[in-house]
């Protein structure tokens, strides 16, 4: 019996001895601020209107940056590029025979400038009336009136190409944009559109999150924040299990230049802080690290 009664104890010395060095492995060293895991998130809205022929957006797919990931139909778009470029050749046909009209003109004007330096000679010598003069500088009034009022129309259609021109241009660029380019390499976290939808211009096909870096928000008490500096480092640990801890690398990258009050799903240092500065460490993420997750940190 009094075996029994031995071993009973030296169970419960060693069960007591497991919880004491357990405690103090986790809580010997309090950490300096807590708080949760937070990415760089990008909302990918489409620039046009039409419909959604290709997609390889999934959630949770890893996207590259830059690389083509939704088509969207460009048929209207073409067919109004088609119609510009059909005004460009119809106005450069009228544009080139206002040019032969003021070829037309010009001659005209050489040929009455000859007549009225014969008149004007034979004038002098008495060999032409008044009404002959008047009558050659009239004319030579009248075209050169014609000739600018032509010259105006050339200015005025000049100007329409002008507007076509930029509206290629335009048209050009939205053609570009039925092609929806990746912003940034990271996991799709939303996907907003499906293949046959109507894409419209400024909604949202998908939401995607860097993650090769993760930024963990943490909340510093105000009688440490004088401690706090920006491209500090500090370790950052997380969960591993309910006994050990993994200890990574962080650097301070953000601090909050206010107080605010501890948010509810916030511990602190001390739990009687009110007022906390909000502060972001960017950490990198071997792919461990998820959106959401709690987080401490420890300054170095």
């Amino acid at each position: 019996m009094k075996i029994k009664e031995f071993k009973i104890r030296k169970l419960i010395i060693t069960i007591f001895a497991f919880f004491v060095i357990t405690s103090c492995n986790r809580n010997t060293e309090l950490s300096d601020a807590y708080g949760t895991f937070e990415a760089d998130e990008v909302t990918v809205s489409s620039e046009v209107n039409g419909k959604i022929l290709i997609s390889n957006i999934d959630e949770g797919n890893i996207l590259k940056e830059s690389e083509i990931v939704i088509e969207i139909d460009s048929s209207d778009l073409i067919i109004k590029k088609e119609q510009l470029e059909a005004q460009k050749e119809a106005i450069a046909t009228k544009l080139d025979n206002i040019k032969t009209q003021i070829d037309v003109q010009s001659q005209q004007k050489e040929n009455i400038m000859i007549d009225k330096m014969r008149i004007d000679k034979m004038f002098k010598d008495g060999a032409a009336t008044q009404k002959q003069m008047d009558d050659i500088n009239s004319s030579l009034k009248l075209i050169d009136k014609q000739i600018s009022s032509i010259e105006s129309q050339i200015k005025s259609v000049n100007a329409e190409l002008n507007t076509i021109d930029k509206q290629v241009v335009q048209v050009n660029i939205n053609l570009g944009k039925t092609h929806v380019i990746n912003p940034i390499t990271g996991i799709v976290l939303n996907k907003f559109a499906e293949v046959g939808e109507l894409a419209l211009a400024g909604k949202a096909l998908y939401k995607i999150a860097k993650l090769d870096e993760i930024t963990l928000r943490v909340y510093i008490s105000g009688d440490m924040i004088n401690s706090v500096k920006l491209n500090q480092k500090v370790k950052v640990l997380v969960d591993k299990n309910q006994v050990e801890n993994t200890e990574l690398e962080g650097t301070i990258y953000w601090i909050a230049s206010s107080a605010e009050f501890t948010p509810k799903i916030i511990q602190t240092k001390e739990e009687r802080v009110n007022l906390v500065y909000a502060v972001k460490v960017k950490v990198k993420n071997d792919g461990s690290l998820k959106i959401g997750m709690p987080g401490e940190i420890k300054l170095k």
